[in-house]
């Protein structure tokens, strides 16, 4: 597009808060919030940079999503980014995105959370488009023909999807608030189908069960219009019903109970920005999270540490790919803060405090934190500048860590490695055995991505790799696994475990490339051939970490079920079952009992210092 013609699409665009795209064959080249979505456009006949210039030649339509607020326009832009990645934008590569609200195009339709809706009529697993929000500032996508940032559709049915939201913990308390009281179904339509019986959320009042015709269609379909008008902002459908709810348990003294309905109350209000949402005090500062930037050429490396009660407690990094420090639509270290808070916390809760290295000069991003209740400083001295130093050196000692992948790709002759999946077993001679599954993006442990499973007791290696490769073959080509297709599965094991795996996926009929790694002699086997590169290969060393995970994760689980109760914490004298109950009330597992201090072990009701140190000696 030539400057001429960026001025008049600019020129039918409205002045209200948004998103714009700008879009070349269909493929999205970048993603932009503003306050003005006119003023804004109209800028790009004008370019600040030779990069934007670039990408502004390469355009050939301009779409846009009109919004509420300029904090759901934020929020938007970076769901946008995340899913199309578009080349010119700094982008988190995490896959992750703000989750949303989903019904289903069905008959019955299903209440769903995902970050990845169909709104598309003529698919059955469609992919979502940008939608305007309605009027009390959440996102709705409905099939409607109209523009300016709406589902473009026919008038065949779609799924109806609002959002989206930040706090993905706070949605999920809302989702069930609304099965409780309206009963939409949440299985998926495989189980829906065919039921003679209804299931176990019927029996648990979670569902109406429509699927036997405990409640009629028409029916249904009023509590669906119920839910409905809940999201467009008509909270007293859902939070009335609660609020009665809640008062007659505080009058019949079940206080547990009142106070259970209290919280899911204020859940349900904060969806709408009403009463108590989920701002964390800043007087009272008990999670603060530290961000460090490193730069190296086009790539950008974002570290994050977290303190709580002013113990580092997690620490993490992740990579983005930056423009050029010298590029003022989005260069440097602001422009990656910028990218980073925003597309990092798309699904988290965001902590009491942030501190940066530096201001990341986002007026939009700031009001959003603000009104979040976040305090973000940049400190000069003290203990905080030290912490800052930290995250800064664990950041420049990851940055450059994708170039690992490249040659990786590059020595196995894959297109890309950017994405690796990580598997092994482990079990006792045959009991508690599970399967592990970890998930590295670009170098780096992607903890979200994690998953294990139970699998048969057997002692036999190759049946049970065979297994683990075939539940997460079914997983992914049935579209039951959210996480992309990885690049590379690397199975901890050698020519045994890697053909078991491979027979797994042929059966499936998955097509992922799979290598194997035994600890032995570190050497690469593949299908049809074997790597043996020198110890310090960067490549080898990123296969290294991903069958390390993976072992480690694997060996957790098992650990944690080989502990059964009736093994461990009932052999340890002086814990009997009231007191095992309350060590498991308070822990969790008997993974986290063993890892309790003596202090917090006689925190527990019946547990004095002598029993405490008796666990910790058994355990």
């Amino acid at each position: 597009m030539n400057a001429e013609a960026v001025r008049e699409r600019a020129s039918a665009l409205p002045t209200e808060p948004g998103v714009y795209q700008f879009r070349a064959d269909g493929t999205t080249l970048y993603v932009g919030k503003a306050v003005d979505i006119r003023t804004r456009v109209r800028s790009y006949a004008d370019p600040r940079s030779a990069r934007i210039r670039r990408m502004v030649d390469r355009a050939d339509e301009v779409d846009i999503a009109v919004t509420d607020t300029e904090t759901q326009a934020l929020l938007l832009e970076a769901n946008l980014i995340k899913r199309h990645q578009p080349r010119y934008n700094v982008r988190l590569k995490d896959d992750k995105s703000y989750p949303m609200v989903q019904l289903t195009a069905h008959e019955a339709p299903r209440i769903e959370i995902t970050r990845d809706p169909n709104t598309d009529p003529a698919k059955s697993r469609g992919k979502a488009t940008p939608a305007a929000t309605r009027g009390n500032g959440l996102a709705s996508s409905r099939p409607n023909g109209s523009t300016g940032g709406r589902e473009n559709g026919s008038t065949g049915a779609a799924a109806t999807v609002f959002g989206p939201f930040t706090d993905k913990g706070r949605l999920e308390t809302v989702v069930k608030a609304i099965r409780e009281t309206y009963g939409l179904r949440g299985c998926s339509d495989h189980k829906y189908a065919g039921r003679d019986r209804p299931c176990l959320d019927y029996e648990m009042g979670l569902c109406t069960a429509p699927c036997t015709g405990e409640i009629g269609h028409e029916s249904y379909a009023e509590d669906v219009a119920a839910v409905t008008r809940f999201f467009d902002g008509e909270t007293g459908i859902l939070a009335d019903p609660l609020r009665r709810q809640m008062e007659a348990a505080a009058e019949s003294e079940n206080f547990e109970r009142a106070a259970h309905l209290r919280d899911r109350l204020e859940a349900v209000e904060a969806i709408h920005g009403e009463g108590s949402a989920a701002v964390q005090s800043v007087g009272d500062e008990r999670v603060v999270d530290v961000i460090g930037v490193a730069i190296r050429g086009a790539e950008a490396t974002v570290a994050r540490l977290r303190s709580e009660g002013g113990k580092l407690v997690e620490r993490d990094r992740h990579t983005l790919e930056a423009p050029a420090a010298d590029d003022p639509e989005a260069g440097g270290v602001p422009g990656v803060l910028a990218a980073f808070l925003v597309q990092y916390y798309a699904e988290r809760r965001l902590p009491d405090a942030l501190l940066l290295p530096e201001r990341h000069g986002d007026d939009e991003v700031s009001a959003w934190l603000e009104g979040e209740g976040v305090a973000v400083r940049v400190p000069g001295a003290g203990r905080e500048a030290t912490l800052v130093e930290l995250a800064l050196k664990n950041a420049r000692q990851n940055v450059g860590r994708r170039d690992e992948c490249g040659l990786l790709a590059e020595a196995l002759g894959l297109e890309r490695a950017s994405r690796l999946e990580g598997f092994d077993v482990s079990h006792a001679q045959g009991t508690a055995a599970v399967g592990s599954n970890v998930t590295f993006v670009d170098g780096s442990a992607d903890k979200s991505g994690y998953r294990r499973k139970k699998l048969s007791d057997e002692n036999d290696d190759y049946a049970n790799m065979r297994r683990l490769l075939e539940w997460r073959a079914r997983r992914a080509v049935e579209g039951r696994d959210e996480r992309p297709d990885p690049d590379l599965l690397v199975i901890d094991g050698g020519k045994g475990q890697l053909e078991a795996a491979r027979e797994a996926l042929e059966r499936v009929g998955w097509d992922v490339p799979a290598i194997g790694l035994a600890k032995a002699d570190e050497r690469v086997i593949t299908a049809d051939r074997e790597y043996d590169w020198p110890t310090d290969a960067p490549q080898l060393h990123l296969l290294q970490r991903v069958r390390d995970e993976s072992h480690r994760f694997a060996v957790q689980y098992h650990q944690t079920l080989r502990d059964e109760v009736s093994t461990v914490l009932d052999d340890v004298p002086g814990i009997g079952p009231e007191t095992r109950k309350r060590l498991l009330r308070r822990f969790g597992s008997v993974e986290n009992v063993r890892a309790a201090s003596l202090e917090e072990l006689q925190s527990v009701d019946g547990v004095g210092e002598k029993t405490a140190q008796v666990v910790q000696k058994r355990l």
